[in-house]
């Protein structure tokens, strides 16, 4: 129970529907830094919400630290991943990591046999008896739907996973918790990752390298002829598909084409530069067999992407090869993604490498010159 309208809601249907539950919120930050955390999900707003909701449903509360794990597994993940020039995706982390990996334990301490969440997706699990496949499914409401931020659970965490809210709309959920009398029912949705304040993602990885006794990666702007545009202090602030913050020319809009952590270089380049041919992604999981025959689906490259056909073969070493049928934009390495069979979710995996449409970025690269001027910082 995060303390917010949906995980309040789940609580009370799944109340109705005969379980018995038990609310658990995750404190997420150490005690030091809990002011910072005030108005987060899981932060001392959130929790004292989520006691008075369980409080209200005549449930069992608990509050679990997870502090310690959740910089370890998510807050440093975060950090690695933009030094690496990758763009994360810690919600995905948090899932798989957290919320369905270390509070299993917890959870089984406590008797528990499934742990449900507010999410907004639908599981379906075989029937007493049958060895079969849990099926993960989109949530009713496309607005809301989370299934892409749950693609990476195995099979063995959907099998104990409930998501009560599958079926429902966040408007038809609102209603619910209103007639309940609850006082998170008109409570504002978080807009932004729980662990950076105000949305000021420098701040908060200056904070986190200073702690760590690191420093952001400064270097230089490129084209894709390898002409030296300007400099930039670090790679961390960039993302492919960005056009903010870029060194100006007074043309055609320049966007960031990819991001060279090793050299430091941002390249950049025309928005046609973006459309990606083919991608490959790593840490694949499947939902059923992997299609080791190409195989057309639905990806999803990003949340707000509402998904396009693609052509996608399973490799060796948890590896998969996506082509897209038509060229995608701003396929970006770091973000998740996720495959479709209308509704159901048949598998994802990370982004790791792909090709663009008029050059390989990596590939131009290699042939630029030595970094010159303060570029080589």
């Amino acid at each position: 129970m995060s303390g917010g309208v949906d995980s309040s809601v789940a609580a009370w249907l799944l109340k109705e529907q005969g379980w018995e539950v038990i609310g658990v919120t995750m404190k997420l930050w150490p005690q030091d830094c809990m002011t910072r955390a005030e108005d987060k999900c899981c932060g001392p707003q959130a929790i004292a919400d989520a006691r008075n909701v369980a409080n209200t449903l005549g449930i069992p509360h608990y509050v679990i630290d997870e502090a310690v794990p959740f910089e370890r597994l998510v807050i440093d993940y975060f950090a690695d991943e933009y030094r690496a020039g990758r763009t994360p995706n810690p919600c995905v982390m948090c899932n798989e990591k957290l919320k369905f990996g270390n509070l299993w334990d917890k959870a089984t301490a406590l008797g528990a046999t499934y742990i449900a969440t507010g999410h907004y997706a639908s599981v379906e699990h075989p029937s007493d008896g049958v060895d079969g496949e849990p099926v993960l499914r989109k949530g009713l409401d496309p607005r809301k739907d989370q299934s892409y931020f749950l693609f990476s659970l195995r099979r063995e965490q959907l099998s104990r996973a409930l998501f009560p809210l599958g079926s429902l709309t966040k408007d038809e959920i609102r209603d619910i918790a209103r007639k309940l009398g609850l006082k998170v029912a008109d409570k504002e949705d978080s807009q932004e990752i729980c662990f950076v304040p105000g949305k000021d993602y420098k701040a908060f990885l200056k904070d986190r390298f200073q702690d760590r006794g690191e420093t952001f990666q400064p270097g230089g702007f490129y084209d894709l002829q390898g002409n030296h545009l300007g400099t930039h202090d670090g790679i961390e602030f960039f993302t492919i598909g960005q056009r903010k913050g870029l060194p100006g020319g007074g043309g055609a809009p320049r966007y960031v084409i990819d991001i060279d952590a090793g050299s430091g270089r941002v390249i950049l380049g025309g928005e046609e530069d973006l459309l990606c041919e083919e991608f490959t992604i790593n840490r694949t999981t499947w939902h059923g067999v992997p299609p080791t025959v190409s195989r057309t689906v639905l990806v999803k490259v990003r949340h707000g992407h509402t998904g396009d056909l693609a052509d996608v073969t399973a490799g060796d070493n948890d590896t998969a090869l996506v082509r897209p049928l038509e060229a995608l934009r701003a396929v970006t390495p770091g973000q998740a993604a996720v495959f479709y069979d209308g509704d159901q979710v048949i598998g994802g995996g990370w982004i790791a490498s792909r090709t663009v449409r008029t050059v390989n970025p990596r590939a131009a690269q290699e042939s630029l010159p030595p970094t010159q001027g303060p570029a080589s910082a």
